[in-house]
């Protein structure tokens, strides 16, 4: 964890889960954009993967996690999860619903864990990144070991 000034939540959770996984930061480079945070951690942007909340027709709100290199794709989003229509959730009802700001949110520690999807992409990879639910952080680590902390299904939800 070289470089690591203090613990997210979201290792703390992985901690807990007993998840090997290794942090990493990219502080202060001023990367804001997914594809920019793989570039500053020189890693496959189909590897870094960023965390969209999403509510159904149904009311209901879905995690999906998708490559920062791709879009989702709300279609077969909303048919991965047995939905007629997906839509994302605005920014503003963020915090209140995950407790993560845009830019940070994590699929891990969320308020209520809501159902989670990743891109069936990742199963290509031995190991993805996504948010440890702070700006300037990220997690690195495995399907499986993901799997001890997080139910997720995996489905291609990407265009």
């Amino acid at each position: 964890m070289k470089g690591m000034e203090e613990k997210t939540n979201v290792m703390r959770a992985l901690d807990k889960g007993k998840v090997c996984y290794q942090a990493h930061t990219y502080g202060d480079t001023g990367a804001v954009s997914g594809l920019e945070v793989a570039r500053v951690l020189k890693e496959n942007p189909d590897t870094v993967f960023k965390t969209l909340v999403t509510v159904g027709k149904s009311s209901a709100h879905y995690v999906f996690m998708v490559p920062v290199s791709k879009e989702l794709d709300l279609k077969k989003a909303a048919k991965s999860v047995g939905e007629k229509r997906v839509d994302m959730v605005a920014s503003r009802e963020l915090l209140p619903l995950t407790g993560y700001i845009h830019g940070g949110c994590s699929p891990i520690g969320m308020k209520k864990q809501l159902r989670t999807v990743i891109d069936s992409s990742a199963e290509q990879h031995d190991r993805i990144f996504f948010s440890a639910g702070k700006i300037g952080y990220q997690i690195e680590t495995t399907l499986k070991e993901l799997n001890k902390a997080l139910q997720f299904e995996l489905h291609d939800v990407s265009e």
